[in-house]
C-alpha cells in the first residue's frame, strides 16, 4: 500500500535516504519489490519529516503528487541534514482521497507517524474504537482515511499517558481484532526513538554501531539488513533495536 522509513543516527543529508541508495525511497515509489497485494506503485503522494537540533517539533514536507514529480525535492534533500528522519510514499486505497493531507507522516508535537497497509472495512470496522476519541479529534482528522484514523487512535493513547510502544501495540492488536485481514505496519517516532510494527507487510532493519534505519524495503543490498518477521513490535534508538512479538 505504501513504503516508509525511519532513521536515527549521525546527521546525514536527506538525499542519502530518499534518492542516492540503489533502492532509495524514491525508487520504491515507482519500483517497489514487495507490495504484498497492496497496489503496484506508490504514486499518490509522499512526505518527509525531520527533527532539527533543538527544535520543539519536526519539520514536515508533504505533497499529493508522486515523489518523482517534485522538482525542488532533490535540491532540498541535498541541502538538508538531519539525525532523525521519517518519510513515506503513498499508494492510496481505492475510494480514499488523494490529497496532501492524506500523505504521511502525520504529526502532533514531537511525534511523526506513518501507516503502511489498509484497515479492512474502514470506517465501520473501527467505529467502536473511534467512539472513545474526543469529538474534536475526529472533526480535525488530516483526511478521511484509515491511516489518519489509526493516527488518531495512537495519538489518543499517547495523550492519555500510555508509553509509545504500548500505545502502538494496543492499537494494532485492537484494530486487527476488529478488522480481520487488515495490514498494519505502523511507524512512530519522536526524534529520539522509533516504534514500528509488522502485520501483513514487509519491514527490514539495519542497525549499526551508532545508527538505526527501519524501512519497508532495504535501501541497498548490504548484509547488515535484517528482515523483521510478521507480527512483531520494533522499538529502536540509534544503534539499538529490540524486536518482540506483538
Amino acid at each position: 500500500m505504501c513504503r516508509h522509513l525511519g532513521y536515527l543516527g549521525p546527521p546525514v543529508p536527506l538525499k542519502d535516504l530518499l534518492f542516492d541508495p540503489p533502492h532509495a525511497l524514491a525508487t520504491q515509489a515507482w519500483a517497489p519489490r514487495d507490495m504484498r497485494g497492496g497496489g503496484t506503485i506508490n504514486a499518490d503522494g509522499f512526505g518527509v519529516g525531520w527533527w532539527p537540533p533543538g527544535a520543539a517539533a519536526p519539520v514536515r514536507h508533504r505533497s499529493a503528487m508522486p515523489i518523482w514529480t517534485d522538482a525542488s525535492l532533490p535540491l532540498l534533500a541535498a541541502a538538508t541534514t538531519a539525525g532523525a528522519v521519517l518519510a513515506a510514499v503513498r499508494s492510496a486505497t481505492v475510494g480514499m482521497p488523494v490529497v496532501e493531507t492524506a500523505a504521511a507522516p502525520f504529526t502532533d508535537g514531537r511525534w511523526l507517524f506513518s501507516h503502511n497497509g489498509v484497515v479492512r472495512g474502514w470506517p465501520s470496522a473501527v467505529a467502536a474504537q473511534a467512539r472513545d476519541l474526543p469529538v474534536e479529534d475526529l472533526l480535525t482528522l488530516d483526511a478521511p482515511t484509515d491511516s489518519a484514523t489509526l493516527w488518531a487512535l495512537v495519538r489518543g493513547k499517547l495523550r492519555a499517558g500510555e508509553p509509545p510502544a504500548k500505545a502502538v501495540a494496543a492499537v494494532v492488536t485492537e484494530v486487527a481484532a476488529a478488522a480481520p485481514g487488515s495490514r498494519l505496519n505502523l511507524l512512530l517516532g519522536d526524534g529520539d526513538r522509533m516504534i514500528a510494527t509488522t502485520l501483513g507487510h514487509a519491514l527490514s532493519v539495519r542497525s549499526l554501531r551508532d545508527s538505526t534505519l527501519i524501512s519497508s524495503e532495504p535501501l541497498d543490498p548490504g548484509p547488515a539488513w535484517q528482515p523483521v518477521p510478521d507480527g512483531r513490535l520494533v522499538v529502536a534508538t540509534a544503534g539499538r533495536v529490540e524486536i518482540t512479538p506483538l
